[in-house]
């Protein structure tokens, strides 16, 4: 019964011309063939992560390589990407969190390119994947971490002990505190991941509406303003994504609650 009803809905959408799949976009598929995804197969995501990286140093390093004083536009742009990173570091982390200033730079670069060239009609979103999200919150996660520990010793243990909390108190928040703390690769992951995927995914629900005259004006207008709100969205992903890094190094740094 499941199956004869699974086939009639897809008759009926094939008779209605409604046959469109918002989550095809997100699949990896092999860039040369048809075969199985191994280790070591290059796929789309593969291809749009060097995209990515060539975008990123066609701007910071062909874009800045006049050093102009009057700057062209892309040595502006980086100018401007370099200042606004350099800025948020110092002022969450203090002048000792500068010396990370090149990773936190290069990882809101990664970010903000893949969502912005993610926004291109026929592109693949790299980081609307939980794999690519959780690899980056992890490696943020298990170097601050360590950073703690080896600047700290156990003394980085103090993040966990609210001193300012009531003693009987502190045992029960540190437990939260513990258990927030091994949560934050997960929510730093999902956060971005999910957010970019779910813009993506209403995007591509509305142009397949667009299909039928009698609501295609309404389908166009709603997919110009959710494309505007997903510009947006892609820039403030990867802000978010960035500060929090700098929040997670302070506390790294300064481990005292």
């Amino acid at each position: 019964m499941a199956t004869e009803a699974a086939h009639g809905a897809e008759t009926a959408d094939h008779g209605t011309g409604l046959v469109f799949h918002p989550m095809d976009q997100f699949m990896v598929k092999p860039l040369f063939g048809d075969g199985p995804v191994g280790w070591f197969t290059i796929t789309n995501v593969t291809l749009w992560m060097a995209i990515c990286v060539l975008a990123i140093s066609a701007l910071m390093v062909l874009g800045t390589s006049r050093r102009a004083i009057i700057p062209s536009r892309s040595q502006s742009v980086a100018e401007l990407a370099y200042g606004f990173i350099y800025k948020m570091v110092e002022d969450v982390t203090g002048k000792d969190g500068l010396k990370y200033f090149p990773y936190i730079m290069t990882l809101f670069m990664f970010i903000v390119f893949s969502n912005f060239l993610g926004l291109i009609p026929m592109s693949f979103t790299t980081t609307s994947h939980i794999a690519v999200t959780f690899v980056l919150a992890i490696l943020v996660f298990v170097g601050i971490t360590v950073l703690g520990f080896v600047k700290h010793g156990a003394h980085f243990l103090g993040l966990f002990w609210v001193t300012s909390a009531p003693l009987a108190l502190r045992p029960i928040l540190a437990v939260i505190e513990i258990v927030s703390y091994f949560v934050r690769p997960v929510s730093h992951s999902i956060r971005l991941a999910g957010n970019i995927m779910a813009g993506h995914a209403v995007l591509k629900v509305f142009a397949g509406f667009a299909a039928i005259a009698a609501v295609s004006p309404i389908s166009v207008v709603a997919i110009t303003a959710i494309y505007g709100l997903e510009v947006l969205v892609a820039f403030v992903q990867a802000y978010v994504f960035t500060i929090l890094t700098c929040v997670y190094l302070k506390d790294a740094l300064h481990p005292a609650h």
